[in-house]
């Protein structure tokens, strides 16, 4: 009877082990397999200068939905332009400045030269913001790579000085016309321009604003670059620069379309990694960018256990 019994039990577990293994191999549900493809939506950007909170003509980044560069010309200008559909898309405390209901009568380009008319409300502003509509209009074109000088027409007649103040404004306009000036000069005889590039933050944007130094200054502009960086740009502005102090430019040379800069190793913000501050790198590329005209800037750096050494030529 007991041997019986044992039998049985065997018996029943034999069959349980057997039901398992032919579960495990031939499963009653197949289990469904789902390709998986991975897309990257390519973002287009464009550098726009408009204005922030302190009224300073600033760069901050805007998504541009246009391809060819007629197209988002014209869609800078509409984010440019007070009030218009696309200029609701500024972050907030960021301002346009091209009056309410200028259209563009027509845009053309040729030769890197583009060519913009506007209706006549172009010259609905002020006095005090005149000039900053012509900054952020000819800074937030030549942005693009195709473009180098701007002309400014209203209802057909080429714009050659501003309306309250009376400046003469040049026939060909580009980064040369100066943004955010500040003046410095004993005499108007021998003076000089060179345009800084400053970090500041609104909210959570961080974005570059550019000063031009209208001086009678003889040093070599990429020495009066590295140097104002070094030091507070603006009494009582929201302006900073990024550069140590004791960061001493050891070395430059200056070819038809690079400048090479070699620093001691205070331009690194850690001196074990090896690694130089976004800001700190694009601060100065900026500056040397529109005060030379130039497209690469090559940077060495000249560390106790190895050299660093890098290449900028945009802003990524």
């Amino acid at each position: 009877m007991l041997k019986k019994g044992i039998l049985k039990r065997i018996t029943i577990s034999s069959l349980a082990l057997l039901i398992l293994l032919i579960t495990y191999f031939f499963p009653t549900k197949m289990e469904t397999s789902y390709p998986q493809t991975l897309s990257y939506t390519d973002i287009k950007t464009s550098a726009v200068y408009v204005l922030d909170k302190a009224s300073f003509v600033s760069r901050i980044s805007m998504k541009i939905n246009a391809n060819e560069t007629i197209e988002k010309a014209k869609e800078i200008l509409n984010i440019l332009t007070i009030k218009s559909k696309e200029s609701e898309y500024l972050p907030t405390d960021f301002y346009g400045v091209i009056p309410v209901g200028t259209i563009i009568r027509d845009i053309s380009l040729d030769n890197g030269i583009i060519k913009v008319d506007f209706s006549k409300e172009l010259l609905n502003t002020t006095k005090d913001i005149e000039r900053k509509v012509i900054e952020a209009i000819v800074y937030s074109l030549t942005e693009l790579n195709e473009v180098e000088n701007v002309l400014i027409f209203v209802e057909g007649e080429q714009l050659l000085e501003l309306p309250f103040s009376k400046e003469k404004l040049p026939s060909i306009l580009n980064k040369d016309f100066g943004i955010n000036k500040v003046y410095d000069i004993d005499s108007i005889k021998n003076t000089t321009k060179t345009t800084i590039y400053y970090g500041s933050k609104q909210n959570d944007t961080f974005y570059y604003v550019p000063v031009t130094y209208v001086e009678n200054n003889a040093q070599e502009k990429v020495e009066v670059i590295i140097e104002k960086l070094k030091t507070s740009p603006l009494y009582e502005s929201n302006l900073v620069s990024f550069l140590h102090a004791n960061a001493e430019m050891t070395n430059y040379e200056i070819l038809e379309n690079e400048i090479k800069l070699s620093f001691n190793n205070y331009l690194l913000d850690d001196l074990t990694n090896g690694n130089v501050l976004e800001e700190v790198k694009y601060t100065i590329f900026l500056s040397i960018r529109d005060t030379y005209n130039v497209d690469k800037v090559e940077f060495n750096v000249e560390n106790d256990s190895e050299n660093v050494n890098f290449i900028i030529n945009s802003l990524e």
